[in-house]
């Protein structure tokens, strides 16, 4: 043990945070069928509860970057796990649809948004050769969470009510949360080592790739890149939660009992487990882009799976394929922004552009339950949500990382910018 790089504890505590918030954030689809039951919502109400959740913590996943680059992870994830927990555990005394606004979509959307963004962006920062590995790694933690605790709550929910499995939920939060965010460390260099463990490379010749620094968000905003990333992101993330929120109710409504409900989202975290652990590494051998364009593919073919399935079997089939999928692109999201512009304000970036992107999960959540509400049926959602992820892999497929040094113009002015990572990321 003496000889293993503490990089990996930091993968380790950052997979204890996306586990246990990422695993509690995607039992709202079962908290989602005891409140319509409890209060007879609507579902668009009700959906625009995590609408509002999903845009608080994807807009703050960007002061929380910049906070990380500034102060280091561990004093803005313990913050975090704060209003997380707290708001979890409030939540078991909510009795009217804007109380639930409040404390989930704002309060709790607040705590969500410091777990993402500083654990994928200190783990970038501890990694070069093997950051696909360890992106797949940590972010596994997310789907891990995913496939095990939905059944777990549904028990919760069935023998101490809704209301004690939220103050249980919430507990839980908050005390796994502050202790895995003690043993966060901002980068290797503030404790005299270097990304994955590496001995000191020789000088590196002035001038040349290798010398140069990694960009500043002011930087990185100037060039095509940033932006072409940013709406390959925003089309493949728009539907994202639509199946991880309405797959219960979904299944609810072909027939199927709650508990089966449930398994269903955990369905999509065992492929997500599987898409994050294996496509993190592959993506370290034929490229991030190649990866992620393969998995947007793989995404389309999941939404038309979603319009046209009613047994079991082939419903865990198809949300196992889309946990495959979404698992594979939102793990390599960070790491191919450090590819593109560098380990030394990745938190920033990846803030910025998740704070873009990510808040377009918020318009496919409400819009599925206003379809739903207006239709009866999700497959018109689901069918648009396919659509969408064609469209970003074409996106995708027009992006390339910038090459040269950064332009005194921007982009939209005939400028241009410039990386200085392995160019298998393309």
């Amino acid at each position: 043990m003496t000889g293993l790089f503490l990089g990996w504890r930091i993968v380790a505590a950052a997979f204890v945070i996306l586990f246990t918030a990422y695993g509690a954030q995607y039992c709202f689809g079962v908290f989602f069928s005891a409140l319509l039951t409890e209060f007879g919502w609507s579902r668009t109400g009700l959906s625009g509860v995590f609408s509002l959740y999903a845009f608080t913590y994807c807009v703050f996943g960007f002061p929380a970057g910049r906070l990380t680059d500034r102060l280091g992870p561990r004093l803005v994830i313990a913050g975090g796990a704060v209003f997380l927990g707290t708001a979890l555990m409030v939540m078991a005394g909510v009795t009217a649809l804007w109380q639930a606004y409040v404390l989930y979509g704002v309060v709790a959307g607040l705590g969500m948004g410091t777990a993402y963004v500083p654990c994928n962006t200190t783990v970038v920062r501890w990694f070069a050769r093997r950051r696909g590995l360890a992106s797949g790694i940590t972010s596994s933690g997310a789907s891990l969470g995913t496939l095990v605790l939905p059944p777990v709550t549904q028990l919760a929910v069935s023998g101490l009510g809704w209301r004690g499995a939220y103050l249980l939920s919430g507990a839980i939060v908050l005390v796994v949360l502050l202790a895995a965010a003690q043993l966060m460390r901002r980068d290797p260099e503030s404790l005299g080592l270097r990304p994955d463990g590496d001995p000191a490379p020789p000088a590196a010749r002035a001038g040349s790739v290798a010398a140069r620094p990694g960009l500043s968000l002011r930087e990185a905003v100037r060039t095509r890149s940033l932006w072409l990333l940013g709406l390959a992101f925003s089309a493949t993330w728009i539907p994202v939660f639509i199946p991880l929120v309405h797959l219960v109710p979904f299944a609810r409504d072909l027939g199927h009992s709650p508990l089966a409900a449930a398994w269903a989202i955990s369905a999509t975290g065992a492929g997500a487990v599987l898409g994050r652990l294996l496509m993190g590494a592959v993506s370290d051998r034929i490229g991030r882009r190649t990866t992620i364009a393969g998995a947007m593919l793989l995404q389309a073919v999941a939404f038309l799976g979603f319009a046209i399935v009613r047994d079991l079997g082939p419903l865990y089939a198809t949300a196992i394929l889309f946990g495959f999928s979404y698992g594979t692109i939102s793990t390599l999201f960070a790491a191919i922004i450090g590819d593109f512009f560098g380990r030394e304000q990745a938190g920033s970036i990846v803030g910025f552009v998740f704070m873009l992107s990510g808040s377009m999960a918020a318009w496919g959540t409400l819009g599925a339950g206003a379809v739903y509400d207006a239709t009866g049926s999700y497959r018109p959602a689901f069918l648009l949500s396919a659509v969408l992820s064609i469209v970003a892999l074409g996106l995708l497929l027009t992006c390339r990382p910038p090459d040269g040094r950064v332009a005194r113009r921007p982009f939209w002015k005939g400028g241009e910018a410039p990386p200085f990572e392995t160019p298998r990321s393309w």
